[in-house]
């Protein structure tokens, strides 16, 4: 499982971090130290079991919402950046912005509708 988890996280390395090998090398370094570090441990363990999936968890997060940005444009008043979003990357539909808190059911709506 260990394993599986390791490729999973530097397969979502090299999705996030396409086009930037400084930053994919750096997060590449930072798995391979993280998962060095717990090396030790009993495939049994509690601890190791919630160390995959942290790392299930990181490489999710990875693909799914990390975006890069590169600054683009020549002029200082322009502050324009190409981003780069992939197949993997989640978006949002934004329909809770068109929502109220009544229909959000947050503390708020219920306080005021309460008094």
């Amino acid at each position: 499982m260990a394993l599986a988890a390791y490729r999973h996280v530097l397969r979502a390395t090299r999705i996030a971090f396409n086009g930037d090998p400084r930053l994919l090398l750096s997060a590449r370094h930072q798995a391979r130290s993280s998962f060095a570090v717990n090396s030790a441990l009993s495939a049994s363990s509690p601890e190791s079991t919630s160390q995959i999936a942290h790392a299930e968890d990181v490489a999710t997060i990875l693909r799914q919402n990390v975006v890069q940005g590169q600054k683009v444009g020549g002029r200082a008043q322009e502050e324009k950046y190409q981003l780069r979003i992939h197949d993997e990357t989640e978006r949002g539909d934004n329909e809770s912005i068109r929502m109220s808190k009544e229909e959000m059911g947050s503390l708020a709506g219920l306080k005021r509708g309460a008094s």
